[in-house]
């Protein structure tokens, strides 16, 4: 989200009108903030260094996240942050930061590569300019301590409601974004530790056409990047963002974009035609696939996997749902469109029908923290943006009189990151790991997940000492195009250990989407593989794992579930001239939700759900049928 700004023009930009929603009240007397105790520099803990990974042909598993922002993001900014990217790279390889609330936070363990992904437009110059906001007084920690409930007048729609470039006085602005440009570069560069942590630069590029979020974050391979980013003041439509990639690969600046998101585009991000409403055409598929090789699935707003109202037989549909756009109106967002099972379904239609597939996109999570940080553990939650979520109070709508309707709150999610199989940690070999597409997506614990489609995979190949070399050598990983074989059906061989630090795993499920005869698009769930003595009923229902969540107390435990799951699965209703998509969805025990533990911290009864099945995405493998 970014405040009204001016483009080059002089036409007020508004990236996200949706504070405009806000209605005046006064304070009331000094409540419970919920705030942690003070940030304290003199004992903040910096991170040890890491031991450096080896590389291995086989590939090893790193994680991080490619969506963070700091206070050159200018909806940062205006929110009290105050932390650079320096402070994002302490943050991410472990050590503690002060939140603009004024508590110290930091990640239970850290990551192996991130980015600091700064809104392009007018990027730097609200902090360069150095206006006249309320939380520049007085901060937010002294606000919550001191002046009980915060009011909406005086916080948001002063802050947020009608600051411009425009009348702010800063001649030169693009001189500060270089300068801002710069120092996020140089800072990548110095924390970049190839083998022991991977620093990419990057940065957000903010379409958001009437209010529809179209928004990618671009990364970069490499340290040579452009004198400015290229921004949505320059253009919305996507087409001319993918056109100044495709220049700047050609002078030897490889990057791609990824799309965020897409559940509150208004069925804009993944839709049939293209920005102008013309219907696709293959030069538009070629460009979009060259230029996009992922999309992000989880994120702080919300789950873009699926839908009930696009897979209503699928139980788990239903997970961390935020649908409604980001205006002024907070309108429901269009669920055809917007979400990624939808967008892989509707490219198999098109290959069907036009022969070429715009969506035969990986996946990933980022978290979108606009703290320098990544707020994606339900126990650690620190928020988004600080005036709306900085604090349990904030997030519990006791320190606020925020109306229901607005966005953060309870409605947003820890979540999510991106997980990488890649042969060593490094720019390049993380960076073509996720150009093939050989990554998955959590919503914010680390579970292991590894995914093979093939032909004729024994039954007992997870017993292989070598069963990676056996699984790759007849058949494909995650990400890939799985060609013709001489097997009746295609195996797909699925592995997944617990994130040791969350729940115990409940099942697989491996999600097929197909394209039948008449060339309408079909989906089915599959369980493969479950903890517990569990059978699938005649209806092919698989009954719940339990549910271990005391909400009392924000506790659960390990005492159902497994540690561990496998299998080699043969698809039992495969048809050799159907093109199909599959991928594995990993399911965890319930766990308490962030809610939970900001409700026990409060002493408040809890929201529901109070409880939450954590899970991991894998990309899909694509079987493209014998002509």
């Amino acid at each position: 989200m970014l405040t009204l700004i001016r483009n080059r023009t002089g036409q007020t930009l508004s990236i996200a009108g949706v504070f405009a929603i806000f209605l005046t009240s006064a304070c009331s007397p000094t409540e419970d903030t919920g705030l942690f105790p003070a940030f304290n520099a003199a004992t903040a803990t910096q991170p040890p260094p890491k031991q450096t990974s080896q590389y291995n042909p086989d590939r090893n598993l790193y994680w991080g996240d490619l969506h963070v922002h700091t206070s050159y993001s200018t909806d940062a900014y205006i929110n009290g942050v105050k932390a650079s990217p320096e402070d994002a790279y302490t943050f991410f390889k472990g050590g503690e930061i002060e939140h603009a609330a004024g508590y110290g936070i930091r990640m239970s363990r850290p990551l192996d590569f991130a980015a600091v992904t700064d809104h392009s437009e007018y990027i730097g110059v609200l902090r360069a300019a150095n206006p006249d906001l309320p939380l520049k007084k007085r901060s937010l920690r002294e606000r919550l301590l001191n002046d009980g409930r915060l009011s909406n007048t005086l916080l948001l729609a002063q802050t947020m409601l009608g600051f411009d470039l425009e009348n702010a006085n800063v001649p030169g602005w693009e001189d500060f974004s270089r300068a801002a440009w710069r120092d996020i570069v140089d800072t990548a560069e110095r924390h970049n530790d190839p083998g022991r942590f991977t620093a990419f630069v990057g940065y957000e590029w903010s379409s958001m056409p009437g209010e529809r979020n179209l928004h990618r974050n671009v990364i970069y391979r490499g340290a040579k990047v452009p004198d400015l980013p290229y921004s949505s003041v320059d253009s919305e439509d996507p087409r001319d963002l993918w056109a100044e990639l495709q220049q700047q690969r050609e002078q030897g600046m490889e990057a791609f974009a990824i799309p965020h998101n897409g559940n509150v585009s208004d069925g804009r991000m993944y839709d049939r035609v293209m920005f102008d409403g013309k219907f696709m055409d293959a030069d538009y598929a070629r460009m979009r696939m060259e230029n996009e090789p992922l999309s992000e699935i989880f994120q702080v707003k919300g789950s873009s996997e699926t839908h009930p109202l696009l897979s209503n037989e699928d139980e788990f549909a239903g997970f961390e749902i935020y649908d409604t756009q980001l205006s002024q109106s907070q309108d429901d967002s269009r669920a055809k469109g917007s979400y990624i099972r939808d967008a892989l379904r509707t490219g198999l239609q098109m290959s069907h029908s036009e022969g070429f597939n715009p969506y035969r996109f990986g996946v990933i999570g980022s978290s979108d923290g606009h703290n320098a940080s990544s707020p994606v553990e339900e126990n650690n939650y620190h928020g988004k943006l600080p005036i709306l979520d900085g604090s349990a109070g904030l997030r519990m709508g006791k320190a606020n009189y925020y109306p229901a309707s607005m966005p953060g709150g309870r409605r947003w999610s820890a979540a999510g990151l991106a997980a990488v199989w890649a042969e060593e940690n490094t720019r390049e070999s993380l960076y073509d790991a996720m150009r093939r597409k050989e990554t998955y997506a959590t919503s914010g614990p680390r579970m292991t997940v590894r995914f093979f489609g093939g032909w004729g995979y024994p039954a007992d190949l997870f017993k292989q000492p070598n069963w990676i070399k056996l699984a790759e050598e007849s058949g494909v990983a995650m990400g890939r195009d799985l060609p013709a074989g001489d097997a009746a059906a295609p195996s797909f061989a699925v592995w997944a250990i617990r994130d040791p630090q969350s729940g115990n795993l409940d099942r697989i499920q491996i999600v097929k989407g197909w394209v039948d005869q008449a060339g309408n698009s079909r989906e089915k769930q599959f369980d493969v593989a479950w903890a517990g003595q569990r059978e699938i009923d005649a209806n092919g229902h698989l009954s719940v794992v339990g549910n271990t969540v005391d909400a009392t107390t924000a506790t659960y435990d390990n005492s159902i579930g497994a540690e561990q799951l496998s299998t080699v699965w043969v698809d039992p209703e495969f048809d050799p001239e159907q093109e199909a998509f599959y991928y594995a969805r990993v399911i965890e025990i319930p766990t308490p939700r962030w809610t939970t533990y900001d409700a026990v911290q409060l002493d408040i009864p809890p929201p529901e759900p109070v409880s939450l099945q954590e899970r991991a995405v894998t990309s899909a493998i694509w079987y493209t049928a014998q002509q």
